[in-house]
C-alpha cells in the first residue's frame, strides 16, 4: 500500500538542483552528503550503519518499508543517516517479523525522509557529477533559500565523524550470529571464546562481532581514541579495526594507534573504514571516490577468483602509495580500485568490503576463519 503524507518536503542539491516531494518521518531540516545505494533489501541494516554517519541516502529500489522494521536487524542502536530518499513507501507492512512501520520508526528517531521524487533521475545526476551535500526541509520549501544552507554546510572530505559513532566505553560483545541466521554452520567454531580479540570502534556494526564470536572469538570492543597500551592490557591474540563514517585520513589517532600496535606484531584485519586506517598507518594515501560503492552486489578478486560483495565506502586507498611489502588482494572489478590488501610479511591484512554481509551476499565470510588462523598461527610461533 503506498504511504500518502499532505506533508510537502523538499531536497536541494549543492549544485541548486531542487526536487520537491513530502515527508515521512520526522518533521524539520537536515543536512548532509547525499549519496546512493542500489541494494534492492536491507534498508534497515544501511539505516542503523554507523558508516552512513553524516550522509543523506537515496534508496535506488522503487519502494521502502514493505517488511516493515524490527530490533534483530539493527546494525547499532539507532539509525545514524541524516536524511532518506525514496520513490515510494509503504505505510502498512507485511512481514511477521515487523514490529513498527518504516515511516514511524524513522518518526521515532527523529529521521527526516523524502519520497515521490524520480530517484532514477536523482542516482544519475549523482553519478554524473557526484555525490554532493544536500539538504533535506519540511519547513523550509524556497528552493533558493535551503540552498543558502547547503552550501554553508562542511564537505565530507577532511571530517572526521568517528568522534560520533564509537562507543564511549569499553564493553565485551558475546552475541554470536543466532543458529537460525547461520550461513555457513560448517566453518564456524564453538563459541569457546578461544582467541581473545580487541575491536577497535570507529563505528562498528553488530553483525562483524557477531561473525568474530561465531567464530570462536572473545570480543572486546574499545573506542576509537584508546591509547595502544590499554588497548594491549586486554593481551589480545588479534586487532580488528572496523568500519566507520568520513574522511579516514581526518582520523589522526586511529592512524596512530594502528601505527604503534604494527610493532606488537599482533594479527590485524581491518574491514571498510578499518582497512583505509591500516593502508594509512602502512604509508598510503587515501582518496575521496566520485560516488562510491554502495550496494550488495560488487564484484571484487583478483587472478580469476571473483566474490559478490557489500559495499558502502566513498574513499579509497590510492594503489601508487603502496609501500613495497604491501600488496594488493582484492580490486573492485567495476574500476580497478584497491578492495583487498595483505602485507607480505607481517599477519596483517583488509578488505574494503563487508565480508559480514548483513545485508548482502556471504562469498567473503571465510576472511573470518584466515584472520582466525592468524591468531593460531600466532600463538604456536
Amino acid at each position: 500500500m503506498p504511504f500518502k503524507d499532505d506533508r510537502n518536503a523538499l531536497l536541494v542539491l549543492a549544485d541548486g538542483t531542487a526536487y520537491h516531494g513530502w515527508s515521512f518521518g520526522a518533521s524539520g531540516t537536515t543536512l548532509g552528503e547525499v549519496v546512493f545505494n542500489t541494494g534492492m533489501t536491507g534498508y534497515q541494516e544501511v539505516l542503523t550503519d554507523p558508516s552512513y554517519c553524516g550522509q543523506i541516502v537515496t534508496f535506488t529500489y522503487p519502494e521502502l518499508g514493505n517488511t516493515g522494521v524490527n530490533p534483530d536487524d539493527e546494525e547499532s542502536d539507532r539509525p545514524y543517516v541524516k536524511g532518506a530518499i525514496a520513490r515510494n513507501i509503504c505505510e502498512v507492512p507485511s512481514n511477521w517479523r515487523s514490529t513498527q512501520s518504516l515511516p514511524d520508526y524513522l518518526q521515532h528517531h527523529n529521521i527526516i525522509g523524502i519520497y515521490g521524487i524520480d530517484t532514477r533521475a536523482l542516482t544519475r545526476k549523482l553519478r554524473g557529477f557526484g555525490s554532493m551535500n544536500g539538504a533535506i526541509s519540511t519547513e523550509i520549501l524556497d528552493p533558493v533559500q535551503l540552498l543558502e544552507q547547503v552550501q554553508a554546510a562542511p564537505k565530507m572530505s577532511g571530517l572526521n565523524l568517528v568522534k560520533e559513532v564509537t562507543t564511549s566505553t569499553t564493553y565485551e560483545w558475546s552475541e554470536s550470529t543466532p543458529e537460525v541466521w547461520e550461513f555457513n554452520p560448517t566453518e564456524v567454531k564453538p563459541n569457546t571464546n578461544s582467541y581473545t580479540v580487541v575491536a577497535i570502534d570507529f563505528g562498528v556494526k553488530r553483525n562483524i562481532l557477531r561473525r568474530l564470536t561465531s567464530y570462536g572469538c572473545r570480543v572486546i570492543v574499545v573506542p576509537a581514541n584508546t591509547p595502544t597500551a590499554e588497548i594491549l592490557k586486554h593481551n589480545p591474540d588479534g586487532i580488528f579495526l572496523s568500519n566507520g563514517p568520513g574522511d579516514p585520513s581526518a582520523v589522526t589517532e586511529g592512524i596512530r594507534t594502528a601505527k604503534e600496535l604494527l610493532d606488537a606484531g599482533k594479527p590485524m584485519f581491518g574491514i571498510c573504514m578499518g582497512h583505509q586506517i591500516l593502508g594509512l598507518s602502512l604509508g598510503a594515501e587515501t582518496y575521496k571516490l566520485k560516488f562510491g560503492h554502495r550496494g550488495l552486489n560488487q564484484p571484487a578478486g583478483l587472478s580469476q577468483n571473483v566474490e559478490i560483495t557489500s559495499q558502502n565506502h566513498g574513499f579509497a586507498i590510492s594503489g601508487d602509495s603502496l609501500h613495497p611489502q604491501v600488496e594488493v588482494t582484492h580490486l573492485n572489478l567495476n574500476d580497478r580500485t584497491i578492495a583487498g590488501l595483505r602485507h607480505k610479511e607481517l599477519p596483517i591484512f583488509s578488505v574494503q568490503y563487508h565480508p559480514e554481509a548483513s545485508p548482502g551476499p556471504h562469498d567473503a565470510d571465510y576472511l573470518f576463519e584466515n584472520f582466525v588462523k592468524a591468531m593460531e598461527n600466532a600463538r604456536a610461533a
